[in-house]
């Protein structure tokens, strides 16, 4: 379907930025939900460019960094500039503080109660893992909007005494068979997530890993507050990128100590990550705002205004039934060619249908928001 002027019109105004930004990553983790990015690593694709991109799309198995890795730390910080730019604006139209305080931690409350009862739904049956971004984001948003107001120094301060306090206390922890900071299912993170829930993640992921990516929301609050500010926009783009090059830096430098591990999200990976995200906002604010680009910014917003509408949709196992529903047209199409470019027909048809879904929603002005 074709997206017209008048549509480019209705984002007047906004941080065209943040728009592309969010809907980039929305669209991506809506993707994931289809295979497309599993079929891509099929083995008879190995050795192919397609398999090269896969397995980008995959979480590293444990020490290392792939750019899927990099995808929840973008929410988590996007999440953070989005609020210091609404908390502004409410702000400014006379909200009191005491009704955003309110709102703020009645939306943290629906995060953790979704993101809990997401992980409900699969095995059908009551189970207390807090694993997922809606989970996570019930932590660091809560914490980052505490500390909004404060100087930067001291955001900047809390946001790595979270990390150092996550690196202490992974390393000297003592029960048996728990002590070990980077083995998988034998750390810290684990015996918390057994204590809570009496059972790990199949994928070695940890609900403690909201404590130290507070320091993601927490930098998307400054970086927010950065791009409102009335210093020259090229300024603006130049302190971003070179806060990020630095962070990235420091971050990789930390493996030579500490490993740098997603799934329990070490301190190297939090440090990395956090200034990759800042360079791919210092990246989206010079081509979107300052250089004036448009080209996708619809497309992806489409995604990004509606993105807890479609994340609990896709994490409820709807694209399943999408696919099952495409699946008898993309094999008439394809099934010819073998049953792998079949299915991944299957994920693309499934992929559109989704982005279809934020489509209809948006031109119907339907924005579902807690």
């Amino acid at each position: 379907m074709a997206i017209n002027e008048a549509a480019a019109a209705e984002i007047k105004g906004r941080l065209f930025s943040l728009d592309f930004f969010r809907g980039l990553t929305m669209f991506l983790l809506i993707g994931e939900s289809t295979e497309i990015y599993r079929r891509l690593v099929d083995p008879a694709l190995q050795g192919t460019f397609l398999f090269a991109l896969g397995t980008q799309f995959d979480h590293h198995p444990w020490a290392g960094l792939r750019f899927w890795d990099l995808v929840q730390p973008f929410f988590m910080f996007i999440v953070g500039v989005a609020m210091a730019l609404s908390t502004a604006k409410r702000e400014r139209r006379g909200d009191s503080r005491a009704l955003i305080t309110r709102h703020t931690v009645k939306r943290a409350f629906l995060l953790l109660l979704i993101g809990w009862a997401l992980y409900c739904i699969e095995p059908g049956r009551i189970t207390f893992r807090f694993q997922n971004v809606l989970a996570q984001l019930a932590v660091t948003t809560i914490v980052a909007y505490f500390l909004m107001r404060k100087p930067a120094k001291v955001q900047i301060a809390w946001s790595f005494v979270f990390i150092l306090a996550t690196e202490v206390i992974y390393r000297i922890f003592w029960v048996p068979g728990y002590n070990q900071p980077f083995v998988p299912d034998h750390n810290f993170g684990a015996w918390v997530d057994r204590l809570i829930s009496g059972e790990l993640s199949a994928g070695h992921w940890v609900s403690f890993n909201a404590l130290p990516t507070i320091a993601h929301t927490v930098w998307g609050v400054l970086a927010g507050q950065w791009l409102m500010s009335g210093r020259p926009v090229r300024c603006k783009v130049r302190r971003l990128a070179i806060f990020g090059l630095a962070l990235v830096g420091i971050g990789f430098a930390l493996t030579a100590v500490t490993p740098m591990i997603k799934r329990i999200c070490t301190s190297s990976f939090v440090i990395a990550s956090g200034g990759f995200c800042l360079l791919m906002m210092a990246l989206c604010y010079w081509a979107f705002d300052i250089k004036k680009v448009r080209q996708g910014i619809v497309f992806f917003n489409i995604v990004g205004m509606n993105c807890l509408a479609i994340y609990i949709f896709t994490q409820t196992g709807a694209t399943e039934w999408l696919k099952h529903l495409v699946k008898p047209f993309t094999n008439l199409l394809l099934g010819w060619a073998g049953k792998l470019p079949a299915e991944i027909l299957a994920s693309l048809a499934a992929w559109a249908l989704l982005w279809s879904i934020c489509l209809w929603l948006y031109r119907k002005k339907i924005l579902i928001k807690i």
